[in-house]
């Protein structure tokens, strides 16, 4: 199982690959477009792909990090290093998000003597034909590695899709005598990218602090109380490494049974947690129920 977890990591790495090899084509071509035709909207649209760039990069050392074994300093792995990668990513796309919000901001109440050229908004549709297909592989790809991050990633493609089709918005609004559709469309673009940057910030710290979803771990207690032998469940804690469930838990046997049957109850909860509902990692420990 764990050697499976590794090969999917190794593939995880691919969509990261795909992710930064479009994005480092389609900024370096909006910054340049965006900058030589007067539109604010795709030059904001070039910057986020910046900041996409940076957080792909940081996934994939996260990734490549993740599938280093456990040794004498992380005897359970580096699994979270993944997990710090997006936070690294985090603050990266906020700090760039705020100044495309300012820029925007002030571009708004500024005086324009450009309107930008119509050929920006078509560069914008092209880009986000692009990105939809990004998004469609990486999509695919995390369903096959049932990668959180590779998923994340491929959300990201999609807003980014998304976000060029706005900045063709108001570049087209600009054509139509709406100039001001540009820069508030640039605005928004900033608003987006914090955005981003705040959810990816906010599950990352969580997974960081040991945050785990109760609903799941209600029906890792119920599942628990369906296996035979088991009288109940006194505690149960969750909390993940990188995509890795691990549940500890504490289960109630028959008073009277000896150590070897309590054992194979034990061993029945972990190979039911591990090979029916992919729990990376079961400790279980057993106490007597004294109600009988």
């Amino acid at each position: 199982m764990i050697q499976d977890k590794y090969v999917n990591l190794k593939q995880s790495e691919q969509g990261a690959l795909v992710s930064i090899a479009a994005y480092l084509i389609l900024s370096a071509l909006k910054l340049f477009i965006g900058t030589s035709m007067s539109s604010r909207a795709l030059l904001a649209d070039g910057l986020n792909n910046v900041t996409d760039i940076i957080a792909s990069v940081a996934v994939l050392i996260g990734l490549k990090l993740s599938r280093r074994p456990a040794d004498s300093d992380h005897p359970y792995g580096h699994w979270r290093s993944e997990t710090i990668a997006s936070l690294f990513a985090s603050f990266v796309m906020m700090t760039v998000g705020i100044q495309v919000l300012y820029d925007g901001a002030k571009s708004i109440f500024a005086s324009r003597d450009k309107t930008p050229d119509l050929l920006s908004a078509w560069i914008g549709l092209s880009c986000a034909a692009v990105m939809f297909a990004v998004y469609g592989y990486n999509r695919r790809l995390a369903q096959r590695t049932k990668s959180a991050s590779v998923l994340a990633a491929a959300k990201d493609n999609l807003s980014d899709a998304w976000v060029s089709v706005g900045a063709s918005a108001g570049i087209l609004g600009a054509q139509i005598h709406l100039p001001w559709l540009d820069p508030i469309a640039a605005f928004l673009i900033g608003a987006l990218i914090c955005w981003t940057a705040w959810t990816i910030f906010r599950e990352s710290s969580y997974h960081l602090s040991d945050g785990f979803d109760d609903r799941l771990l209600h029906s890792f207690n119920q599942i628990v109380l369906s296996i035979a032998g088991v009288k109940g469940v006194r505690d149960i804690r969750g909390r993940t490494y990188g995509n890795n469930t691990i549940i500890d838990l504490v289960i109630l046997v028959n008073s009277d049974m000896d150590l070897r049957e309590a054992h194979q109850i034990a061993t029945r909860v972990e190979k039911v947690l591990t090979e029916k509902y992919d729990v990376f990692d079961v400790h279980v420990h057993v106490e007597p129920d004294e109600q009988r």
